[in-house]
């Protein structure tokens, strides 16, 4: 039987790490990440976030994640499912939807298309977004030397947010919206909550 597989997503800071690792612990899953679960992901991932590499187009950042994306699906993401382990991720195809298509003012459609495309149309069974409102998301970061996306400006991190609010409202039976403010534990038992309900064979 194939394995069940959810993605967590959110803005910078709300804790998706975190909880994406408690999860994966709690049901014995695959726990991986975007971009980064891949050797070649790992190379995206340390051009993508480094300062250093400057003002990237948009175009090109939904392109260099919709590569990661398949590569990540081919050599992580299926073969697990197919084997019947539950896999767990830290972002997946809606945080380009997010960023790329709402935060940078890309058509939404075409990311999707391409990320589609990318994943062979590989959805996952559940999405967790853990909603942080982007003031106390970037309270959280004070004082921490900021990657390439956590130091853009506060429109675009609320136009992200709003992005995966805008999903979530489009596909309700896939997504569940945890509020990502609270302490650790009692987001981890509101994940679980969501988790049971959505999926109680996981149970």
């Amino acid at each position: 039987m194939s394995g069940r597989f959810i993605a967590f997503e959110g803005g910078e800071a709300a804790g998706k790490s975190t909880q994406a690792a408690r999860l994966a612990e709690r049901i014995a899953a695959t726990r991986t990440r975007e971009p980064g679960g891949t050797p070649l992901g790992a190379a995206i991932r340390q051009l993508f976030l480094d300062p250093a590499t400057g003002d990237l187009d948009a175009r090109a950042e939904a392109l260099l994640m919709a590569a990661d994306r398949a590569q990540h699906v081919r050599e992580v993401i299926r073969p697990a499912l197919d084997a019947g382990r539950h896999v767990v991720s830290d972002r997946y195809l809606y945080s380009s939807i997010a960023y790329q298509a709402h935060g940078r003012g890309l058509d939404p459609g075409v990311v999707g298309l391409l990320n589609r495309w990318a994943t062979d149309g590989l959805q996952p069974d559940l999405v967790v977004l853990l909603d942080v409102p982007v003031d106390v998301a970037r309270a959280r970061v004070a004082g921490v030397a900021p990657d390439r996306l956590e130091s853009e400006d506060v429109g675009f991190h609320e136009r992200v947010r709003s992005g995966f609010h805008a999903q979530a409202a489009a596909d309700t039976a896939r997504w569940a919206v945890v509020d990502g403010t609270g302490d650790p534990e009692a987001i981890a038992e509101a994940v679980w909550a969501a988790v049971t309900d959505r999926l109680p064979d996981l149970t």
